[in-house]
């Protein structure tokens, strides 16, 4: 067992990425996609928090969440892949003894405005960064859209890798 102590601060944002397990692709299914939804919004209502950002792609997760109340991102967690589990097997009860997601998942307290920016940016490149496509906003499973709207983004944006990105890696 690793002696990895992770950071936790009450009223704080933090990038996580959450794997499949064996890089499954499950989220290739819409299906799977909106049930992960569900689960985000099963684990809101019991503990809450605000999906700052999030890049949903067929064998991983990328968001940063920033949590409201506490600072137990474990148990929500916890919760998320439990309920996902859960009803995924309901759906297919054929998985029921396969294992779904990697057992840990990375995460990362963001420590300031150029922080959050950065892994902002991680996240919405990561579908052309793995080739899926060739510009952020024709992924359709991400908050890329959101912040377009808002004008953080220009429409062209995510063609190439953002500068502030090269070198990140948390897959």
């Amino acid at each position: 067992m690793s002696n990895y102590k992770r950071c936790y601060l009450p009223d704080h944002s933090y990038f996580f990425t959450v794997v499949t397990a064996n890089r499954c692709p499950l989220f290739a299914e819409k299906n799977n996609v909106a049930l992960l939804r569900a689960a985000i919004r099963y684990v809101k209502t019991r503990k809450p928090f605000v999906v700052e950002a999030i890049c949903v792609l067929p064998d991983h997760i990328h968001c940063i969440w920033t949590l409201t109340e506490d600072s137990d991102y474990s148990t929500r967690w916890q919760v998320l892949k439990t309920y996902f589990s859960r009803q995924y097997r309901r759906y297919c009860p054929q998985m029921k003894t396969v294992q779904i997601w990697q057992p840990r998942y990375w995460e990362h307290a963001i420590r300031n405005q150029g922080d959050f920016d950065r892994h902002l940016d991680y996240i919405h490149y990561n579908p052309v960064k793995h080739g899926y496509v060739s510009s952020a906003c024709q992924w359709p499973y991400s908050s890329y859209g959101r912040y377009l709207e808002k004008g953080h983004y220009d429409a062209d944006w995510g063609c190439v890798e953002p500068a502030g990105i090269a070198g990140m890696d948390f897959e």
